[in-house]
């Protein structure tokens, strides 16, 4: 699980409901007044229905799916997919062979691909063409989840703004009539009026817009990864020297992460 992820949104909620709890205890008022379900069914049934109308139907189905994505976390770090690609490119000097069975200790699925498309005697160009293009299309069905997201956060403040209207209408018609409640009556329904902004607002920016920056923040790292092991793989295919394998991908990662190839 991605940590950050959960201690940003944990420590976004406590912020919020302890900001709410001390200003509601210094004016004596009830923290009940933030809780609406007819608000939260205006904002979040609104934002589905907008994403349901702007993207397909199995995107939308997939919400949870890239809730999930989200939350998922990863522990690999591209200096040890350097120290591995580096041991298969010493395999791959001594003979087909030998690199067909280091195949089999790949653990990245790309890189794997990528080293056997070396074994089956693919030209340099045809692997770099074909690794390059299942990068592509991979950024653009990662990226419709952040889109997909994007969305959301925006549509949220909007319908948190017709949540706003509506109750308005209903307070200043009630406020108007025969039963009006008066004083009392406007402030209240004032008060219940502008909570759908605030749920709008909490959707956007605590949920959906922070995470489809994480999604595309996710999308560049994994292409980063992915540019390494096409690298990695047109060197195997060279049959160059472990020494220069590692140099050329030290380019990719952090230089605190450089090892340096011993012998």
């Amino acid at each position: 699980m991605d940590i950050a992820t959960l201690i940003g949104i944990l420590l976004g909620l406590a912020s919020i409901f302890g900001g709410i709890f001390m200003a509601a205890s210094a004016a004596g008022a009830s923290m009940g007044g933030f809780i609406s379900g007819s608000s939260f069914a205006i904002v979040f049934g609104g934002m589905v229905a907008s994403v349901s109308v702007a993207f397909p139907l199995a995107e939308v189905l997939k919400l949870g799916a890239a809730i999930g994505a989200v939350f998922k976390g990863s522990k690999v770090k591209l200096g040890l997919m350097v120290d591995d690609a580096v041991e298969i490119s010493n395999v791959g000097r001594k003979g087909a062979a030998d690199l067909e069975k280091g195949i089999e200790g790949i653990k990245n699925p790309f890189f794997r691909d990528g080293v056997q498309m070396v074994v089956d005697g693919y030209s340099e160009d045809e692997l770099i063409d074909i690794l390059e293009t299942r990068i592509d299309y991979r950024e653009i069905r990662e990226r419709s989840q952040a889109s997909l997201f994007q969305t959301m956060g925006t549509m949220a403040p909007a319908w948190g703004m017709i949540g706003t209207l509506i109750g308005l209408v209903i307070m200043l018609s009630g406020f108007g009539g025969s039963e009006g409640g008066g004083t009392e009556a406007l402030g209240a329904g004032m008060s219940a009026a502008l909570i759908t902004t605030f749920y709008g607002a909490v959707f956007a920016n605590l949920f959906f817009l922070p995470m489809a920056a994480k999604l595309n923040t996710r999308v560049s790292a994994t292409s980063t990864q992915q540019a390494m092991f096409i690298e990695a793989a047109r060197l195997i295919h060279q049959r160059k020297h472990p020494l220069i394998v590692r140099e050329k991908l030290n380019s990719f990662i952090p230089p605190k992460e450089w090892k340096k190839e011993e012998g």
